[in-house]
């Protein structure tokens, strides 16, 4: 029989993502609601390791839920990596009687979780909190509806500019290895290409098609480059590309960067992260364990965490075709 769970910790770990204070608030709600004390850890990792702790009440997490970044911090630790590192993390965790861990992050954070697991039997349940939406389980993660707008609203101001100049613009958008911002932000603000790490179009292709929409009368596109395009390079050479094969263009780069992981989060991230938080600590109190909380059909469901990790959230290939199509 599992232990009665009377105390949970809560912690943000890995990159920030707008929607994480709506978690933290959610979490330590939760616990208030079910009279489960719970306590902040600052830092992730490194200050469970460092004993950075703090009890959370109820009115700790006021006027926070419309807050981008995170109020417990995030940063990464090597420290945890090692055997060592856990051992002081699990030592700290046990002299303040917490019982259960929740850890609103990413892959990285959900594998630093799984091991400690695995190692110390701690129950952890993850919380996916991160703008690039690449893991698996869950049709969103926390952050990524916060990030599509913010760079789909860029793309637009962008636009108005490269509309009065007569300029092609590549716009970068944030997606090392997954493609999912660049091809729904492309398709909502209208872009003429997306290049995205999950398929590679081909150079040509972006040629032909640029030049297809010179002939139609277009004065002026948009090509939005997710920043692992599977091309292999980086937007300011496929800018150089362009103007070489193509010198009609006034050709311009903008690197959206950090931008979108900042910002007030949308109301869909702030209701995903309170349902999310709900049923994380729920769970911790159900005495289930090594598990990640995420949507799928718009319900509240649980994924071994194990299998969020190594599972892979395939991008929607039918979007692609509608994107070619909008592009006519």
């Amino acid at each position: 029989m599992a232990k009665r769970i009377k105390k949970i910790a809560v912690m943000t770990s890995g990159g920030d993502a707008p929607g994480m204070n709506a978690a933290i608030r959610s979490v330590v709600r939760t616990c208030a609601y079910y009279r489960t004390e719970c306590i902040g850890i600052y830092r992730g990792y490194q200050g469970m390791i460092e004993g950075d702790f703090v009890t959370m009440t109820a009115r700790s997490v006021n006027n926070i839920i419309h807050k981008g970044g995170t109020i417990l911090k995030s940063a990464r630790s090597k420290e945890f990596m090692t055997k060592e590192g856990r051992q002081k993390a699990y030592e700290n965790l046990k002299e303040h009687e917490i019982d259960g861990l929740v850890v609103i992050g990413g892959d990285g954070s959900f594998t630093g979780g799984v091991v400690f697991n695995e190692e110390y039997g701690f129950p952890v349940v993850g919380i996916p909190g991160t703008i690039d939406n690449d893991i698996y389980g869950t049709s969103h993660t926390l952050g990524y509806d916060t990030a599509l707008n913010t760079a789909m609203e860029a793309i637009d101001k962008i636009r108005d500019t490269a509309s009065s100049h007569n300029r092609l613009f590549f716009v970068e958008v944030m997606g090392r290895d997954a493609g999912f911002i660049a091809l729904n932000a492309g398709v909502g603000a209208g872009a003429e290409e997306i290049l995205i790490p999950e398929e590679n179009l081909g150079l040509d292709r972006m040629l032909e098609s640029l030049k297809k929409s010179k002939r139609s009368g277009k004065s002026s596109s948009i090509v939005v480059v997710a920043e692992g395009d599977k091309s292999g390079k980086t937007v300011y050479e496929l800018a150089n590309y362009v103007e070489e094969n193509l010198p009609e263009y006034e050709v311009r780069v903008s690197v959206l960067g950090h931008m979108q992981r900042g910002g007030s989060p949308t109301c869909f991230d702030r209701v995903l992260a309170s349902r999310l938080g709900v049923k994380a600590v729920e769970l911790l109190i159900d005495g289930q364990s090594n598990l990640m909380v995420g949507l799928q059909d718009n319900q509240v469901v649980a994924t071994d965490l194990e299998k969020a990790i190594k599972g892979i959230q395939e991008i929607d290939m039918e979007l692609l075709r509608v994107s070619d199509i909008m592009t006519t």
